[in-house]
């Protein structure tokens, strides 16, 4: 009798593929393991990009587990964080990637204008990856998640004994990104003290570690980002005109999500299958796909928080959703109340009682969002976001967030 041919599998080596050597319990063998336990292959060809001692604990892993004879492949691609990733049809974003490609050739610092969540790094990215120095380092860096006594130390760097605390010599973000990209996400937030020695640095293409005299050479391509307008920030004292005028050389505007006419149903539908290749190996999970009646209350939303809640929103309907298709219900269950004046609406406070309301429901969903939105944009300062939401101290928020169960 004759036994069937066996094929070749060949396939990329992700991320869940990793994280299943040593979490398992959690995301399961990961995609390509469980082709392989098919017994219906007789080779697999692997590609991977990741460090050398990843794919090798990897290989220990997998080995044992099969009879397959495996083969990886080390190749160089560029990143999946390129121009290709910026999911659009828009005429408004043609021209943004048009302009981004054209500066990314160029040396000259990049400010990036938009609204939370509408792509900022992604974009920051793309130009790092199209630009002549791709092969360095890109560090990126959340001006608002960083204590603001302490903005300087990270930035420059300090010598040993330089304060309380600074127990050895520690170099600093500029210097961690020589010869490549430092990406500067909410630039607003800087402190007007470490403003002068950002532009300092700027202009001299020098960093002077705090607690040093000497100065240290750096050459790195700046690309800052902000969700604030800068220039009503330098005409309210809070941000230095010089240095708004150096980091502003070449400026690109992120449209918001509701100014990108056609992008939202291309992005529901993108995003929904990211979702469906992220969630493949975790047990149970059933592909999802939009209902009619999803999609178009989907395509209705405003979208205030933009991509970044579109994503999450596909996220929490997928996990709400117990079938294959998700329904308008699992769509309206998973969308958040839009912030109090979006476009110039109060939705929560505007509900008819008529139809019928779940009060707590709104209250409970308000009582989560707000202080989740608090600590992403915070990058999790606690501080800060207990500021940012009228609590008097960290300790409340921290109170808070248990008390509505918001995990972070």
């Amino acid at each position: 009798m004759m036994r069937p041919m066996k094929g070749i599998l060949v396939s990329w080596l992700g991320r869940t593929d990793l994280r299943a050597v040593n979490d398992n319990d959690q995301v399961g063998l990961g995609p390509i393991a469980q082709a392989l336990r098919t017994g219906g292959f007789s080779r697999l060809e692997v590609l991977c990009d990741c460090p050398a001692d990843e794919v090798d604990s990897y290989m220990e892993w997998l080995r044992p587990q099969t009879e397959t004879r495996i083969v990886p492949h080390l190749v160089s691609l560029p990143s999946p964080t390129d121009f290709d990733a910026i999911i659009h049809q828009s005429p408004v974003m043609e021209r943004v990637g048009a302009r981004a490609r054209r500066v990314a050739l160029r040396s000259i610092p990049v400010l990036i204008e938009g609204e939370s969540g509408t792509g900022k790094e992604l974009l920051a990215r793309a130009i790092h990856q199209s630009s002549p120095t791709h092969g360095r380092p890109m560090i990126t860096v959340n001006c608002g998640a960083i204590a603001p006594e302490l903005v300087e130390s990270e930035l420059f760097g300090h010598e040993k004994g330089a304060f309380t605390g600074a127990v050895s010599v520690r170099k600093g973000i500029f210097e961690a990104a020589h010869s490549g990209t430092l990406f500067l996400d909410e630039i607003g937030e800087l402190p007007k003290p470490a403003q002068v020695r950002f532009l300092r640095a700027l202009q001299e293409g020098e960093v002077t570690r705090v607690g040093a005299t000497e100065s240290i050479q750096v050459d790195v391509r700046i690309i800052a980002a902000t969700n604030r307008s800068l220039t009503a920030e330098v005409s309210a004292g809070r941000f230095r005109e010089d240095l708004f005028y150096r980091l502003a050389v070449a400026v690109i505007a992120l449209p918001p999500l509701r100014e990108r006419n056609g992008d939202a149903a291309l992005l529901l539908d993108r995003l929904l299958d990211q979702i469906n290749r992220e969630s493949a190996a975790e047990p149970g999970f059933e592909p999802k796909k939009l209902s009619v009646t999803a999609r178009n209350l989907l395509l209705d939303h405003p979208w205030p928080g933009n991509v970044r809640e579109m994503l999450n929103t596909l996220r929490r309907a997928a996990v709400w959703t117990p079938g294959p298709v998700m329904d308008v219900d699992d769509a309206s269950d998973a969308l958040l109340p839009c912030p109090v004046g979006t476009e110039g609406r109060e939705p929560v406070l505007s509900q008819d009682v008529r139809q019928g309301i779940d009060i707590n429901g709104i209250i409970d969903r308000v009582a989560r969002h707000c202080p989740e939105q608090a600590m992403e944009v915070t990058g999790g300062n606690k501080t800060r976001a207990a500021k940012l939401l009228g609590f008097g101290n960290p300790t409340t928020l921290t109170n808070w967030l248990k008390k509505h169960g918001v995990e972070v």
